[in-house]
């Protein structure tokens, strides 16, 4: 199928591993020039060599903080006009709310909602001024299903939740959407930190804990990345103009609602 987004240019954030990179691809699978950011120049260089070699697609690279307003600036300045967003950012680590003081809170908020925030207010009227635009948040399936542990996220997450249900109504009559897509348990390095935790924890093994982690899930395994960046891809198509303001789960049938 063709999505209709060849030669367009996509700006994604935390792509140099996990699902940000499966995002990465499947974009530029699709013809479009992407710009990935991340942190840490040598995995991004790496990812986009891995990129380029697998599509041939334009690839830039920018090593920042996009969870900084410094790192949001050289985002943007390598890519000033994307018709796409792809919102990531990684998730503050699991533990108790007893130990979480404001400083943790406010960072998490940083992270996983005001940053997300800022890059679609600096984005979002070029895409309707141009008639075309896709924005895609990463989240999270605790958003609708919040896992003990994962406090931070779960309440970061749930307020760019709340924002997004709001703006993403005043802008799809431009032709731009702007959706979240929930993640359950893909088999990702932040996946597996949180299985250690979880480990550590109950006192078992790391491996006898992943296996379990596998076993709950009604596919019997994790999501490949790869599933992940195939979903976000269509999302961004040109035919996927009329589904906006949606929270799209992949989570192998864990979330166990009617709704």
């Amino acid at each position: 199928m063709d999505l209709g987004i060849a030669g367009r240019k996509a700006l994604v954030c935390a792509a140099s591993k996990g699902l940000g990179k499966a995002c990465a691809m499947s974009l530029a699978g699709e013809g479009v020039d992407v710009t990935i950011v991340a942190r840490t120049p040598g995995p991004l260089e790496e990812t986009a060599g891995e990129i380029r070699a697998a599509t041939q697609a334009a690839v830039t690279t920018v090593a920042a903080d996009i969870t900084t307003d410094e790192g949001r600036a050289l985002a943007l300045e390598a890519c000033p006009s994307p018709d796409i967003l792809v919102n990531n950012a990684g998730g503050p680590p699991p533990g108790d709310f007893r130990d979480w003081g404001r400083d943790e809170w406010i960072a998490a908020i940083e992270a996983n909602m005001l940053s997300a925030i800022f890059l679609i207010k600096e984005t979002v009227d070029g895409m309707r001024d141009r008639g075309f635009g896709r924005i895609v948040n990463i989240t999270s399936s605790a958003v609708k299903a919040p896992i003990s542990i994962l406090g931070l996220s779960n309440g970061a997450r749930s307020g760019l939740t709340g924002f997004i249900a709001g703006v993403a109504r005043e802008n799809v009559g431009d032709n731009v959407t702007i959706n979240n897509i929930l993640p359950g348990a893909f088999d990702t390095d932040r996946m597996r930190a949180n299985v250690a935790a979880v480990a550590e924890k109950k006192g078992i093994s790391f491996d006898d804990a992943l296996a379990q982690r596998a076993r709950a899930n009604p596919a019997g395994r994790f999501g490949d990345p790869a599933e992940f960046g195939l979903l976000c891809a269509f999302i961004c198509g040109a035919q996927a103009g009329y589904i906006s303001g949606q929270n799209l789960l992949i989570d192998g049938g864990a979330y166990p609602g009617t709704f």
